[in-house]
This record gives C-alpha cells, structure tokens and sequence, in this order.
C-alpha cells in the first residue's frame, strides 16, 4: 500500500510527550507499506482490533492502546491516507467519520 502521509506520522512522535509513538507507527507503517488490501477483510487479518466506520475510515489503536490512528483507505488505488494520528483526549474530539 501507498502511504499518504508519513510526515503525519513523523510530527507526531516528534512532539513533546509522544515520543513513545515512534516505534509502534513505524511498525505500522512498515507493515502496511508491504500489505496489499483490496476489502476491509485483509486489514481485519493483519489487524484484528481494527475498527471500521463510515467513508472507508479505520481506526488503530497505537503503543498499546495510547495512541489513535486513523486513516483513509482507497482499496482500488491501494493508497492509504493518514487522516489523525494523537491522544486518546485528542481523538475524544473529532469524527473519524469526517477528518
């Protein structure tokens, strides 16, 4: 899969405070970086706590549950967008449906 956007991912981990999300979004990243997903049924077998909600938007939980990640997949592009990446307080405050 196509990543948009790793700098997303980067800014975060740089940030005071969550520096701990470094290793588990490289992780991820790499992963994915080598998946190829054409349904949500490929991401539920790498990824069986992931959850899906409305406009192709999955929701990850990161470094063992402390951090969220959400993103956008295009299936037939095989690209996935970064939408948010933060804290569970952070992620308390928007709509995975819409960012």
């Amino acid at each position: 899969m196509r990543i948009i956007a790793r700098k997303t991912l980067k800014e975060f981990w740089e940030r005071s405070g969550c520096q701990s999300a470094k290793q588990p979004l490289l992780t991820w990243f790499k992963e994915t970086r080598k998946s190829v997903w054409k349904s949500p049924a490929d991401v539920k077998r790498l990824y069986g706590s992931a959850d899906f909600v409305a406009n192709n938007r999955i929701i990850f939980n990161i470094g063992g549950n402390k951090f969220r990640l959400v993103i956008a997949v295009k299936y037939s592009a095989k690209i996935v967008f970064v939408r948010f990446v933060g804290t569970h307080r952070e992620y308390d405050e928007i709509d995975p449906t819409t960012v």
